[in-house]
């Protein structure tokens, strides 16, 4: 039985992994091999990655990607997190009901807020702007909803000591809550780096300045303008998928562990 279930999971991990294999080995493939034969090169070569480089800014598109993400990830796990908070620690009325309502928005498709998120841009004035970039990243009900589980989580003993300690509201939250969730704030920097850092449709509508490309775009621009490169384009999209694998690397050893009830002990 266990045989079978491994042979299901790595045949599920290759199906997954083919893709991103097929798109490193056109990379690597040399101008006189074609893009349509094995999926590894016969000769590698690092000559497309030099292209990119040299003939795109694409240190630049990867900064105001960087930036766009970092400060995403910043401002929405902390709003998250305050959010998540009061609605999970604290007693006042009508707190399912708010609880039920920030839920019941993730049903709704992002295309159906795109347009007025883009007019409220718009009207503040955040057009071809980092603000711009990053505003529909502020806060999210998914960041609310799984902040708000893991507050939930914690013993109650923990808090209850704080306070005796004299710690205020604020210290509660700051010194014992954020740090007894720790993997789950991980978990929600790394989703949302993901998605920030992926996304097209927004930073389309937003920006009409090549400088403030993030790579989505640049990498579109690029197909566009060498649109039978596909060496260059597969080099330019393997580019960009490295500081996605660094963060989950970094990140990984606080997506399989808890802190949570740790202070209990002794």
């Amino acid at each position: 039985m266990n045989l079978w279930r491994w042979l299901l999971l790595f045949g599920g991990g290759m199906v997954m992994v083919f893709p991103l294999v097929w798109l490193l080995g056109t990379a690597l493939k040399p101008m006189e091999e074609s893009i349509f034969g094995v999926a590894w090169p016969l000769r590698p070569t690092l000559a497309h990655f030099g292209w990119v480089w040299r003939t795109v800014p694409f240190d630049r598109y990867a900064w105001n990607s960087g930036v766009v993400a970092g400060c995403s990830v910043v401002a929405h796990v902390l709003v998250c997190a305050l959010a998540a908070f009061p609605l999970a620690r604290m007693r006042f009325r009508g707190r399912r009901l708010v609880f039920g309502l920030i839920v019941a928005t993730s049903m709704v498709p992002f295309q159906v807020t795109l347009v007025p998120l883009y007019a409220i841009a718009v009207a503040l004035k955040l057009r071809n702007s980092y603000w711009g970039l990053m505003f529909p990243y502020t806060v999210s009900a998914f960041g609310v909803f799984l902040l708000r589980q893991a507050f939930l989580g914690v013993p109650r003993e923990l808090e209850e000591a704080a306070r005796q300690d004299g710690c205020s509201q604020w210290g509660v939250w700051w010194f014992v809550m954020l740090p007894a969730v720790r993997p789950a704030l991980v978990t929600l920097a790394v989703l949302t780096f993901v998605a920030v850092w992926g996304d097209f449709l927004w930073p389309l509508m937003m920006v009409d300045r090549a400088e403030l490309y993030t790579l989505p775009l640049g990498i579109v621009a690029l197909s566009s303008a060498f649109a039978d490169n596909w060496r260059a384009i597969a080099a330019a999209s393997v580019m960009s998928l490295v500081p996605i694998l660094g963060l989950y690397g970094l990140g990984q050893r606080y997506l399989v562990s808890t802190d949570i009830g740790a202070g209990l002990k002794g």
